[in-house]
């Protein structure tokens, strides 16, 4: 969390529940923007260079026939992942799974884009941004792969903070990743 909100004693809001016994999607929105206003990784998902990751992603699946859906902006896209995540992931058990999925992307996208980055000696102008970077790539495939890497972490690194807290709220304890084995 940020040490800002910390020192300021602020905590994320507690999630709620209705009558039936749903969480609170207003909440959850609360919890959300929370997040985004205080958790330095989850507001990266509103910087000008993940809006920019999302929207050539956008235009990247629906150029190559890949079904989307238009999405606002990177935050949109963000707060719907962590909404349907919650709603499609009720028991501990899937909610666990989840979130190692989420992590396992994570892990994945970085190694890739580590590995495409030495190759290409893109590290060479740290100021480049990812989308500079990806410029210098020779291939489409190799682009897309690397941009699409650098999608896949900024928006589940974020996820993963959020998701990570509602675990903890719902079952009473911090998510432990289990190994695959």
């Amino acid at each position: 969390m940020n040490d800002a909100a910390t020192a300021a004693g602020q905590e994320p809001p507690k999630l709620k529940r209705d009558a039936s016994g749903a969480l609170d999607n207003s909440s959850l929105a609360d919890l959300i923007e929370w997040f985004l206003n205080f958790d330095e990784r989850t507001a990266r998902i509103r910087h000008a260079m993940s809006n920019e990751l999302f929207l050539w992603k956008q235009a990247d699946d629906e150029a190559n026939g890949v079904p989307i859906y238009p999405f606002e902006n990177a935050e949109a896209r963000f707060a719907i992942g962590v909404f349907q995540a919650v709603q499609e992931n009720n028991s501990e058990p899937l909610f666990g799974l989840w979130l190692n999925d989420i992590l396992a992307a994570i892990h994945d996208a970085k190694e890739t884009k580590r590995e495409i980055a030495e190759a290409n000696k893109l590290d060479a102008d740290p100021a480049a941004s990812i989308m500079e970077n990806a410029e210098k790539l020779t291939t489409n495939t190799e682009r897309r792969l690397y941009l699409t890497s650098s999608w896949i972490e900024t928006l589940y690194t974020a996820e993963a903070r959020v998701l990570g807290w509602i675990y903890q709220d719902l079952y009473g304890r911090p998510f432990t990743p289990t190994s695959a084995g």
